[in-house]
């Protein structure tokens, strides 16, 4: 089931991967900007129009072989399923829920048939054409199920809102802390789904109705931003803060070399609000600082909610969110005084903790840990760079492409090709199915460049690589085929 979890993750990824162009385009296209109407607009309708990208993203994610064709069948099931409801009750809106019921169920029948041959060499009735149209009469199943059951689960969703309402900036710490919870398993993009995409109603200027805390926050309804503002102080300060603890806390022998690093990953988080990367260099090494970091999320989340200021973001909570939506917010100037005492908290508790207790942080590790991270991933590199025709000393000396290196050092930490089943990837870390789990080298990962190695199960690891993940991705697709 985990796995399954994990799946629905990352295939979530794909249509929230075009919140960023929806956003600019919105906000560069607003009024109080350059007010190009046909810009605005643009932006405007990726939002309206959520719940089938929705079904269309989650579809190819979850599909077998990524393709056109699995798209194009969760739309079909989307346009079925979110219009037929309609008809058996006129006062049914799924949302976003249609699309992403759609995007889940599409890909199953398609992932059974989609290289079959039923009708020998008929292109037209081969196996992906032929799950679309029998897709198509099956949703007349789910039309039948959720045309009956939807409004009784559509009371449950607004019995959920009314406590989330009522709970106020309390109701927002819980998410705050849950959401930072999740991010080991890569399961926080479930729980994101509903609040960022299906929690709460307004109707826009347009006089369509929008759902989701992002949605509503960029259709101008003056209540949302409650799931979002809370972590600009923590991703854009608060674990830069961190970053630097751990930085003077490393051993003076290795503070060049940890600097370098922290650096780019505290600039990355502040700019972007990609904080992965930060959050796997204490994750696991030290789980009481993850525990108060999630903690301190949760603090963020009320003390803005507490205080009335509203920001929404398209991608992350970053620096450039912050300066293309800040107009559009409400006191979003308070976020950087905030964000400033959040940066001196992390920064004090981190670098205390870490001394005090003597944790393993970056730069920290003992002797014989050092030394056996510093060993390059021996013979199952090696011997994976022979099976395509590279030498040995390619690895080493350079000749070896950046990415094709890391994906050999990987695939040598893994225990070698034979043991990695599939190859997936989100934005920042490799998503892998594995025969054995345990077969893992953790210190040759990290030493090919692995920022954090998640063993989520026997057969699923995550291993956090950073920005250029997609490069690392295909480069292992290519060397394995998987």
């Amino acid at each position: 089931m985990l796995g399954g979890l994990q799946k629905i993750g990352k295939a979530l990824m794909l249509p929230i991967a075009v919140l960023p162009a929806a956003g600019l385009l919105n906000r560069l296209g607003a009024d109080d900007v350059f007010n190009v109407p046909f810009i605005h607009s643009g932006g405007a309708a990726l939002f309206t129009f959520l719940s089938l990208l929705f079904a269309i993203g989650i579809s190819i994610g979850l599909s077998k072989d990524n393709s056109g064709a699995a798209g194009l069948n969760g739309a079909i099931v989307f346009f079925i399923l979110n219009f037929g409801v309609i008809g058996v009750k006129s006062s049914i809106n799924m949302g976003v829920f249609a699309g992403f019921i759609a995007g889940l169920t599409a890909p199953i029948l398609y992932n059974y048939m989609y290289d079959k041959k039923i009708f020998g060499n008929q292109e037209f009735l081969d196996g992906k054409h032929l799950a679309i149209i029998i897709n198509a009469v099956l949703t007349l199943l789910l039309v039948i199920i959720f045309g009956a059951t939807w409004p009784t689960i559509q009371n449950g969703l607004d019995a959920l809102n009314g406590w989330i309402t009522s709970a106020g900036a309390f109701g927002s710490a819980i998410y705050g802390i849950l959401n930072r919870a999740l991010i080991p398993t890569g399961l926080h993009h479930v729980l994101n789904t509903y609040l960022w995409f299906g929690y709460g109603d307004f109707v826009d200027a347009a006089g369509q109705m929008v759902h989701g805390d992002i949605n509503r926050f960029f259709a101008g309804d003056p209540t949302a931003g409650t799931f979002q503002v809370g972590f600009f102080p923590v991703m854009m300060f608060g674990l830069p803060g961190a970053a630097f603890a751990m930085y003077l806390a490393a051993k003076k022998k290795n503070r060049a070399e940890v600097g370098g690093m922290m650096l780019s990953l505290a600039v990355t988080a502040f700019l972007t609000g990609i904080t992965e990367p930060i959050e796997f260099t204490f994750m696991f090494i030290a789980p009481f600082l993850y525990a108060i970091h999630a903690v301190l999320m949760g603090v963020s989340m009320f003390v803005t909610n507490l205080l009335g200021i509203k920001l929404g973001f398209t991608f992350s909570a970053g620096a450039i969110d912050f300066v293309l939506n800040f107009t559009k917010g409400h006191n979003a100037w308070q976020l950087i005084p905030i964000g400033l005492v959040f940066a001196f908290i992390y920064f004090i508790l981190f670098y205390f903790i870490i001394k005090k207790f003597n944790l393993k942080t970056p730069g920290r590790e003992d002797e014989t840990e050092e030394s056996l991270a510093m060993e390059m991933p021996n013979a199952e590199v090696q011997e994976s760079a022979a099976s395509l025709g590279a030498t040995e000393a390619d690895l080493p000396n350079g000749k070896v492409d950046k990415y094709e290196q890391m994906a050999r050092g990987y695939l040598g930490g893994l225990g070698g090709e034979d043991n990695l089943v599939k190859v997936d990837n989100c934005t920042t870390r490799l998503r892998l199915q594995v025969k054995d789990a345990d077969l893992m080298n953790e210190a040759a990962l990290k030493k090919s460049g692995a920022r954090g190695v998640v063993k989520i199960n026997k057969e699923n690891v995550q291993i956090i690589v950073g920005a250029d993940v997609e490069f690392v991705a295909d480069k292992m697709r290519d060397i394995t085929g998987k």
